[in-house]
């Protein structure tokens, strides 16, 4: 019998999982929306029966609440919603309570988390050299609502524990349907140097993190994806 899977945002990106999720073992046997879930409410032991683990993509209000109901349940959560991360200690709290698991990131893309080792490795060789000044740049799609986006915040934090302690200036742009570019660049007098990661769609974001539910089966405690990419090849 395949593991049965809860999805708890029924977006763009719900929907996207939806469809690819059985091609990752998964049955869908739940799905919550923002209009059936108002403060959780849909989210009960009966609505998750037959559920082995979730993935929420919802909104930076609703995503604790969800993920405190879910691990009470007992079921283990994916989370690629942004925005929430100051209130992670008490979800991080339930989670061991309930004895589940959480995986969260700003961003389930393969692509984007490599991306961000790549920057970091960068960011610690030009911290040696004071002439190169940092900056970051990305474009979203209209509807996104965070500016900047988790993943280029991250990027961000990345640059600045990896020893490189100058100022990193972030700017970002909202248009049309670009699914995201994050660009990262070292400028001196004499040269540039940028990299950047486009995604051609949602698609690397939606089997990144049913790649993090299936390796979530069995698991206990809260791991942030970067932590268990190596894991997942």
């Amino acid at each position: 019998m395949s593991p049965g899977l809860a999805i708890v945002g029924y977006g763009k990106m719900g929907r996207l999982i939806e469809q690819v999720a059985p091609e990752y073992g998964f049955d869908v046997r739940a799905k919550f929306t923002r209009a059936n879930n108002l403060h959780d409410a849909a989210i009960s032991r009966e609505s998750v029966h037959g559920v082995d683990v979730a993935v929420e993509f919802t909104t930076s209000g609703s995503a604790p609440d969800n993920l405190r109901r879910l691990a009470s349940l007992g079921i283990s959560t994916v989370c690629g919603t942004t925005g929430w991360f100051e209130r992670l200690p008490a979800v991080h709290e339930s989670v061991l309570s309930g004895g589940t698991a959480l995986v969260y990131s700003p961003n389930f893309s393969i692509g984007v988390n490599v991306f961000l080792q790549t920057v970091a490795c960068a960011a610690a060789l030009f911290a040696k050299y004071p002439e190169y000044e940092a900056w970051g740049w990305e474009i979203h799609h209209s509807a996104k609502k965070d500016s900047p986006s988790g993943t280029l915040k991250k990027l961000a934090e990345g640059i600045r524990a990896s020893g490189y302690d100058r100022a990193v200036t972030l700017t970002a742009n909202r248009a049309g349907s670009h699914p995201g570019t994050h660009e990262i660049g070292f400028d001196s007098p004499v040269d540039t140097i940028t990299l950047r990661h486009t995604a051609r769609s949602r698609d690397g974001f939606a089997r990144g993190a049913l790649r993090a539910a299936r390796w979530i089966a069995g698991k206990k405690g809260v791991f942030e994806f970067r932590e268990i990419l190596g894991e997942l090849s």
